[in-house]
């Protein structure tokens, strides 16, 4: 009989995947919905609503996805779901690096918060990947709800000039 301080590999992964897609879900299709889409409301004065807007609008749609890539990991993927995962935050810190790149500066403060949230993630997955064990996914889900804090963040922020992202 063993001691009762672990979980079993299988029933881990499953949690730390549940656990992932659960925050990462709210993420991906949490957008706030915005009842006005075409009228030409005040925006910032710095934004100019321009092919740029288009781009950035894009860009934020391609985060959205990136992020939404994260909650799609199947809990039977096993130890695989770690290397998906891997996979999917490298996709995601690319394609927020694109958007405030393209950005130029505005909604910096949200941006930061959400490369340092994925940085978070990708040093949770590491440690849990390292050594599975009950607080290596508690460390998971802790940096998932931080990503999904700063996505949300962001993803307000943006609505107001891109709405539906």
């Amino acid at each position: 009989m063993k001691p009762g301080g672990n979980v079993t590999t299988p029933a881990r992964w499953r949690f730390a995947a549940a656990g992932c897609g659960v925050a990462l879900l709210t993420v991906a299709c949490g957008s706030g919905s915005s009842s006005s889409t075409a009228s030409g409301g005040s925006s910032s004065p710095a934004a100019s609503p321009s092919a740029a807007s288009s781009a950035l609008c894009a860009d934020a749609a391609a985060l959205r996805t990136a992020l939404g890539k994260l909650t799609s990991i199947q809990a039977s993927a096993g130890q695989g779901a770690v290397s998906e995962v891997k996979a999917d935050l490298a996709n995601a810190k690319t394609a927020t690096t694109k958007f405030a790149n393209d950005a130029k500066g505005e909604w910096q403060p949200q941006t930061s918060a959400l490369k340092s949230a994925l940085s978070s993630l990708e040093t949770a997955v590491q440690k849990l990947a390292a050594n599975p064990s009950t607080t290596a996914v508690s460390g998971v889900v802790t940096a998932v709800g931080q990503v999904s804090t700063a996505a949300q963040q962001l993803f307000a922020a943006v609505g107001k000039d891109c709405p539906g992202t």
